[in-house]
């Protein structure tokens, strides 16, 4: 696969890329670094990414609240958290990408951290692969640590329809499958384009982002909220290729999809539900499949899943690509503190069994 002009690591099209700096997450100030690079900062709970288990162990604790506090830093992140990997600029070396990060960065945030970056990863070119692992070679020897981040779901699109690829599935799971979708024959699917004029109606709008804010709430992971005004950019825009698909049951809205079409890839970027009839009508799996059969009618030979349920994922046969973050710590006794307990916050990877 190809990269994006101007930038490594980008999955999707760059006008995508361009919405995280000019409508940031809510609570984040987004920069674009003299270098190219984009940068967000927010104060961080380092408790964001530890497994969920042990993150509802510590909630019950009768000091929780005051140990968010003392484990919130404010930080400066190279990345967005839109792209499924950190754009970097094409102009620069790591080591020198890396030295003026630090030099810029490093003395004035608790965390400088380079986030989301490609290990190995098979949706990207091996120019791209080869920068990130020199990346993380020179930042290993300026001290910075490296986290393992999350699991990037993916799906070779190496079948004819879904017929073939349900066949590939185990008996449990497409007697599972097969059950749930059968409440799609209740459902009306209506495919939009990105762009489309109905989605400059404020109204319909709001309603879509008020979907999206309710899958927000019930997710485990609270990180970015993305602002009303992203959204909106996103589904005027008529220069990011994708599509959002709604699916009605007996005139109401229940749930829909926003999916990027690039270069080969369909890309599952944003989801919104109306609970709980979304989870009565089985929109989760639903949507698994009516997306599959637009990527195949797009011609696109990937389909890119996402980041979250990765467990869940795994059972309907998706591979997974990790990501690596290299954290600056401005503190060197925290930096030494921290350094062991970074497998703490590798949630994916003890999730899918990897060994790390």
């Amino acid at each position: 696969m190809t990269g994006q002009t101007g930038m490594r690591n980008l999955l999707e099209p760059l006008p995508f890329a361009a919405l995280f700096n000019a409508y940031p997450p809510e609570g984040f100030a987004s920069v674009m670094d003299q270098a190219g690079t984009p940068l967000f900062f927010t104060d961080f709970d380092l408790l964001t990414t530890v497994e969920p288990a042990l993150r509802a162990r510590l909630a019950k604790l009768p000091c929780s609240a005051a140990l968010t506090r003392a484990l919130t830093f404010p930080s400066c992140f190279a990345g967005t958290t839109i792209t499924e990997f950190a754009p970097l600029p094409e102009t620069l070396s790591p080591q020198n990408l890396l030295n003026g990060l630090l030099a810029r960065y490093g003395g004035k945030q608790s965390f400088l951290i380079l986030k989301d970056l490609p290990n190995h990863s098979p949706l990207l070119p091996d120019t791209d692969n080869a920068y990130a692992a020199e990346l993380a070679k020179v930042a290993s020897e300026r001290g910075l640590i490296e986290v393992e981040g999350q699991a990037l779901g993916y799906l070779p699109l190496d079948f004819g329809n879904t017929a073939g690829y349900l066949s590939r599935l185990s008996s449990g799971r497409r007697k599972d499958l097969r059950r749930k979708l059968k409440i799609r024959e209740a459902l009306d699917v209506e495919i939009m384009r990105l762009g489309d004029s109905r989605f400059q109606n404020r109204a319909f709008q709001e309603t879509l982002y008020a979907m999206y804010r309710e899958v927000y709430a019930q997710s485990l992971v609270h990180f970015d909220l993305l602002s009303p005004a992203f959204f909106a950019a996103l589904l005027c825009s008529r220069s990011i290729g994708g599509v959002v698909v709604c699916y009605r049951h007996k005139g109401v809205l229940a749930g829909y999809n926003i999916c990027l079409i690039h270069k080969g890839m369909f890309i599952d970027k944003y989801i919104g539900f109306r609970y709980p009839l979304a989870r009565e009508l089985n929109l989760y799996f639903v949507s698994w499949l009516v997306n599959l059969e637009i990527a195949l009618q797009n011609g696109c030979s990937t389909y890119v899943a996402g980041w979250t349920d990765p467990e869940v994922k795994a059972s309907l046969g998706v591979r997974f690509t990790f990501t690596r973050h290299l954290v600056w710590v401005k503190n060197p006794a925290l930096r030494y503190a921290l350094y062991p307990l970074r497998r703490f916050f590798e949630s994916d990877g003890r999730a899918l069994g990897k060994k790390t």
